[in-house]
């Protein structure tokens, strides 16, 4: 091997044992970190569920208000802290993509459009009478890797299999 090709070899190696630790560390912390804050801003804050339940998709539009608060609350609060350990990882990932994606039809989708081109207006951070679903879209996709990946190995689900389960 030639001196380039070898050194690009090194490089991948290196950045792949980093890879193992590193990126899926970064997601849990900023994906937790989020969630923890809007349960937190609920925790503190007055139920406005009750305004919008008739937006929330079956079977959580016929939950009552109070009760839809309360869960989307601690799943945000236990959630966040949970992603950030890296424990049950993959379970509250799939409880948080489920929230959101509630949000989203609840909250952040537009009320209505009349072409796509119109519907993509939505995509933005800010509501500007198109809905506002680019941040919660963002939050799925950075989800996927660790539904489908894991928690990486920095995390505590990485050291239980390891101590727990031998691998």
């Amino acid at each position: 091997m030639n001196i380039l090709t070898s050194g690009w070899v090194r490089l991948t190696e290196i950045l792949e044992r980093i890879g193992d630790w590193v990126p899926a560390l970064f997601l849990r912390i900023l994906l937790g970190w989020e969630f923890y804050e809007a349960g937190l801003s609920k925790y503190r804050g007055q139920n406005w569920f009750g305004s919008i339940q008739d937006k929330f998709p079956f079977p959580f539009n016929v939950v009552p208000p109070e009760l839809s608060w309360l869960l989307a609350t601690w799943t945000e609060l236990v959630g966040g802290a949970m992603l950030v350990l890296g424990l049950f990882t993959r379970f509250w990932s799939i409880s948080l993509i489920i929230l959101t994606i509630v949000a989203t039809a609840a909250v952040h989708w537009p009320e209505s459009y009349s072409s796509f081109g119109e519907l993509l207006q939505g995509y933005a951070i800010t509501n500007k009478g198109f809905g506002n679903f680019k941040l919660p879209v963002i939050f799925l996709v950075m989800f996927l890797p660790l539904l489908f990946n894991g928690p990486g190995k920095a995390s505590l689900d990485y050291f239980l299999r390891r101590r727990v389960l031998g691998y």
